[in-house]
């Protein structure tokens, strides 16, 4: 039993590591242009589209995960939550790339629709931050067996994973119309 305690205590700063490196670093390259800064490269304009679909995909996953295990099977309910951690690192991946290659666009809506905006947009980007150690901590637990913990923290998971991922995807449709 010491040796779990031991390994989950590594795992934890493993979790509060990511949890603040992957924030930070978003935060650094997403202020970084590659054009800007001389290099020959193609604004990746395309990926737009892609990772806001990659976005709906992981709510998709994430549903169907939940679904999966109400009705007791546990090995697609992992594989389902294991394909959305893909998906939420592919969007990543594909979401700094884009940053670092095009300029970013600024949303054109007045009115009320602007509030709506940058309401779901700010609430979208603090939420996929908060949400990040809560996704590390409910997959470990599972992984660790630990699985009425997992359970108790996935109830604040799943709700605030899905929110980050549907939002990403109204942001991205509610700004497509202004994108160059």
């Amino acid at each position: 039993m010491s040796n779990l305690s031991s390994q989950e205590k590594k795992y934890k700063k493993i979790i509060t590591g990511l949890s603040i490196i992957i924030p930070l670093a978003v935060a650094a390259l997403f202020g970084v242009n590659l054009k800007k800064l001389g290099f020959d490269v193609k604004p990746l304009t395309f990926l737009p589209p892609i990772y806001a679909s990659i976005n709906a995909l992981t709510a998709v996953l994430l549903v169907a995960a939940v679904i999966a295990i109400k009705k007791g099977n546990r090995k697609l309910h992992e594989q389902l939550n294991t394909v959305a951690i893909g998906c939420s690192l592919l969007f990543l991946l594909m979401y700094i790339g884009y940053h670092m290659t095009s300029d970013s666009t600024k949303f054109g809506g007045e009115g009320i629709l602007k509030y709506i905006y940058y309401f779901i947009l700010i609430t979208h980007i603090i939420l996929s931050i908060v949400v990040i150690p809560f996704v590390l901590t409910t997959f470990l637990r599972a992984k660790l067996g630990k699985f009425s913990e997992h359970k108790k923290i996935a109830k604040i998971t799943f709700p605030l994973w899905l929110y980050v991922a549907v939002t990403g995807v109204i942001v991205y449709l509610m700004i497509s119309p202004y994108y160059v």
